[in-house]
């Protein structure tokens, strides 16, 4: 993910250098945004032609684009972009949402922090509405058949990881990013996006887990001394070995195929929080580090869905009045 800077306007140069630098984003949403903005001063800079294919697209000199260039851009030239992008780039509406918000960013950079612009255009531009589909979890029978199929010389190390996946509901990267010094006799400091943290509260579940590994976890040639979870190398443990690891015992238990992952994990410990530790959406919402309560409030859905599906599995569900039956 390099950003070549020296084919793009400096306007956006200096907002991508505002979005890692004071935004504290990550590399990888920096990366993305430029893609979108680039693609989009591309569009404009070219005529807004919905014929243009990705080579020429591409091949277009953007360079000399300044910021009276986007003070000329209005709402009406970024709707039929956005079409351009749905009907001849076929970007689904996940990649139409990101384009919206890259945009809707770039331009309160340019009118809040620089006044380069008039006013902020694109203030009022809206994202396509997106299908939300149900997250997809183990059910609590399925979590403990996980936990209970973890073997082998890494046991303990394993068991501890999906552990904290099941009843922490942390991200990849969070797992792979602890250090043993983010542990607090009853609390782990979590380091999420844009390196926000949160604190979570550990059960007696992963306090026994963190403690039956750290008697086993190798001391002699560790590299990363701090580094909570080691690999055989002695180093950081890696995002692809934890998902190797986790395909591995889905496996085991028969899960596999069917989509499981450990950001599957993730929803099974929200889940499994919502449904049966009955916890509040609010608190759900900082246990999982979402920064809208929108975002967590798929998981009461699951609930919902639920109910519905074990009503209609009554096998009274299906019975009908007899027709000469009185009322």
């Amino acid at each position: 993910m390099i950003i070549n800077y020296d084919e793009l306007p400096q306007i956006v140069s200096e907002y991508l250098n505002h979005l890692r630098v004071v935004k504290n984003r990550s590399p990888k949403t920096v990366y993305e945004y430029m893609i979108d903005i680039r693609m989009f001063t591309r569009f404009i800079f070219s005529g807004k032609k919905m014929n243009l294919s990705d080579e020429e697209l591409a091949q277009t000199d953007i360079r000399s684009v300044t910021p009276a260039f986007y003070d000329k851009i209005t709402l009406t030239d970024t709707y039929i972009f956005l079409t351009y992008c749905a009907d001849v780039r076929k970007d689904k509406e996940s990649a139409r949402c990101r384009i919206v918000s890259a945009i809707r960013s770039f331009y309160k950079y340019l009118y809040l922090n620089n006044r380069l612009t008039h006013e902020n255009y694109m203030e009022h531009l809206e994202a396509p509405k997106r299908k939300r589909a149900l997250p997809k979890y183990l059910t609590l029978e399925e979590s403990r058949d996980l936990l209970s199929a973890v073997d082998g010389k890494n046991r303990a190390r394993d068991y501890c990881m999906i552990t904290l996946f099941l009843n922490c509901g942390l991200r990849l990267s969070e797992l792979v990013g602890l250090n043993i010094s983010d542990i607090k006799d009853d609390s782990v400091t979590v380091t999420g996006k844009g390196n926000k943290q949160r604190v979570i509260y550990l059960n007696d579940a992963c306090k026994i887990a963190i403690s039956d590994y750290l008697r086993q976890r190798p001391m002699e040639g560790v590299k990363e001394r701090d580094a909570l979870f080691i690999s055989n190398r002695g180093v950081r443990i890696s995002n692809r070995s934890v998902q190797y690891i986790v395909e591995n015992f889905l496996n085991k238990i028969g899960l596999n195929g069917r989509g499981y992952s450990t950001h599957k994990l993730r929803h099974t410990a929200a889940t499994l929080m919502y449904q049966y530790g009955g916890a509040d959406i609010r608190v759900l919402k900082d246990v999982l580090g979402h920064e809208n309560l929108n975002t967590t409030e798929i998981y009461t859905h699951v609930a919902d869905d639920q109910v519905r599906k074990a009503s209609e599995s009554n096998p009274l569900a299906s019975e009908r009045r007899k027709k000469n039956d009185e009322s």
